[in-house]
């Protein structure tokens, strides 16, 4: 039997004068055929050569496994997100003169892998036929400020992740940089300075996360951001995600914007979250056939539907024709009196209270982060606390399914320049297990100091998830989720550099009542058959 040909360490040029290397696996024969690009700043070897290299090319295609610049011996240093497109076009100019290149290709890979894709796809030309994207999306910014509000844990651990895999013994850095980025969140240095904790040393795209916020007008994300492209894309897309994948939003806006533009894609979303290795093996089988029917012009491994989602609480897997799924429609859940939650409309009733200090902030358990196992948690002990508001419905009479975008409509005020609101929705089992379903934060840049109500829309994460019967649905309002989420110091410094010393405690009020209706706004979709 005819085995699959490995080349190491192929010189790439770019045209800065920076050598770029890759290693390339040829298929059985080795003839012209289509070549798959995998662009990662992770290393070439391990298992993305044994897996998707030697997979891949056992299937027919050459596939080239590039190391993003300055890492893994490609030279250049590191700017994450900084570099891809230009890197990218010129790998791709570099391929179309190969001798072995077929005159077409595709793209693949999940997280940066696929971020990459993103920033070459629009400006590929004919040639790209075909994408996979795995829990990624055409831009970070969003992701790195969920709702304006700096998304610490995950920022940390993966600026400590790619610094330890520079070093030696990298290959552990997967497992050690979670612990290191854990000490540092509870250290109690100011968060410019828990780089210095986590990795010793600073890391500048920590620090360039730092100085750089979430606005897109900033020109630091001019050219790291790419979801104005995405419906340009002419390539056959097909996406893989996860209901606790910390990129899941954005993902799903970057499949809304393919269709807007008349694309076809297909989507996938399982109950997995960023690190899980139970996403790897639908991954390996949904590109093959993809790139099968696009590339080969083999299409039966296709399914009829585009969309297939794994509806949690129900545990099964259902196939639908769009995203979001038709039928669906909103059902607005208020904040009641006496902490209640329904469907009817609020009584007149004072606002409910609570106190955030910023320096016991608010923790989160469980939730989307990118190193971490996500899944849903028990959130009793959460709920204990005073600056946590839980609000309730009544045991319901019978199954309710809620498949689509979820989002807030929440009256507040609050006493300092700045603060949070954060919205989690659980799903109370009848032996009291309190499980969180999906969550969202909307950061306040100017907050009510003056004594003014506002009103705050938060999106949060998007669900499929049935409620059985004799479940309640909960509703959590706070304004703090630490580690996720930087703690807000109140003073209008969204990062609170300069320490947690003299930060003031925020006063907050969440109001409810027929004029100021709070509200959670869930997906209701009928009963499945």
């Amino acid at each position: 039997m005819r085995r699959v040909r490995l080349q190491r360490d192929l010189p790439v040029p770019m045209p800065d004068g920076v050598t770029l290397l890759a290693d390339h696996y040829a298929p059985p024969g080795g003839e012209r055929a289509p070549v798959i690009l995998m662009r990662s700043p992770y290393g070439r070897r391990g298992l993305f050569g044994l897996v998707y290299g030697r997979g891949f090319a056992r299937q027919g295609f050459h596939v080239v496994i590039q190391s993003c610049r300055g890492g893994f011996g490609s030279g250049g240093l590191l700017d994450p997100l900084g570099d891809e497109h230009e890197d990218g076009l010129a790998t791709v100019a570099w391929l179309r003169e190969q001798p072995w290149y077929g005159g077409s290709f595709a793209m693949f890979g999940p997280s940066y892998l696929g971020y990459t894709q993103w920033a070459v796809a629009p400006y590929a030309g004919p040639e790209l036929k075909a994408m996979a994207l795995q829990i990624t999306a055409s831009q970070f910014r969003d992701a790195a400020y969920v709702g304006g509000a700096f998304a610490l844990e995950s920022a940390l651990s993966w600026t400590t992740l790619t610094d330890g895999m520079s070093r030696r013994f990298g290959g552990a850095a997967v497992l050690t940089a979670p612990r290191q980025t854990r000490r540092a969140v509870l250290s109690g240095r100011p968060v410019a300075e828990l780089d210095l904790v986590s990795a010793g040393r600073p890391l500048p795209f920590f620090r360039d996360l730092l100085a750089h916020h979430a606005d897109p007008a900033v020109p630091y994300w001019h050219k790291r951001d790419f979801s104005a492209k995405v419906g340009e894309v002419d390539a056959a897309v097909t996406m893989l995600g996860g209901w606790y994948d910390v990129f899941l939003p954005w993902q799903l806006k970057d499949y809304a914007a393919l269709r807007a533009a008349g694309r076809r894609p297909y989507l996938t979303i399982g109950p997995w979250y960023h690190i899980d290795a139970r996403h790897g093996r639908p991954t390996m089988a949904e590109a093959t056939a993809w790139f099968r029917a696009h590339l080969l012009g083999d299409p039966a491994g296709l399914r009829p539907d585009p969309v297939r989602i794994y509806v949690t609480g129900a545990e099964e897997w259902r196939d639908h024709p769009d995203w979001p799924v038709p039928g669906m429609r909103e059902q607005r859940w208020h904040l009641q009196h006496g902490f209640g939650l329904g469907v009817a409309g609020p009584l007149e009733a004072g606002p409910d209270r609570f106190r955030y200090h910023p320096e016991h902030p608010t923790p989160s358990i469980g939730g989307p982060v990118l190193l971490g196992d996500s899944r849903p948690r028990d959130q009793r002990r959460l709920e204990q606390r005073r600056d946590v508001l839980v609000y309730s419905s009544a045991a319901l009479e019978s199954d309710v399914e809620m498949i689509g975008p979820v989002r807030a409509e929440l009256f507040v005020r609050a006493s300092t320049p700045s603060a949070d609101v954060v919205v989690r929705v659980c799903d109370v089992h009848p032996d009291g297990r309190s499980m969180n379903v999906c969550e969202g934060v909307r950061r306040l840049a100017t907050g009510g100091g003056s004594g003014s109500v506002q009103r705050v829309d938060v999106e949060l994460w998007p669900m499929a998830h049935r409620f059985g019967r004799g479940h309640r649905i909960r509703v959590h309002v706070a304004a703090g989720a630490y580690p996720a989420i930087a703690r807000n110091h109140g003073t209008g410094d969204l990062l609170g550099a300069a320490g947690s010393g003299g930060a003031a405690p925020t006063d907050v009020e969440v109001f409810h009542s027929p004029d100021r209706p709070s509200a959670v706004v869930l997906p209701l979709c009928a009963p499945h058959a």
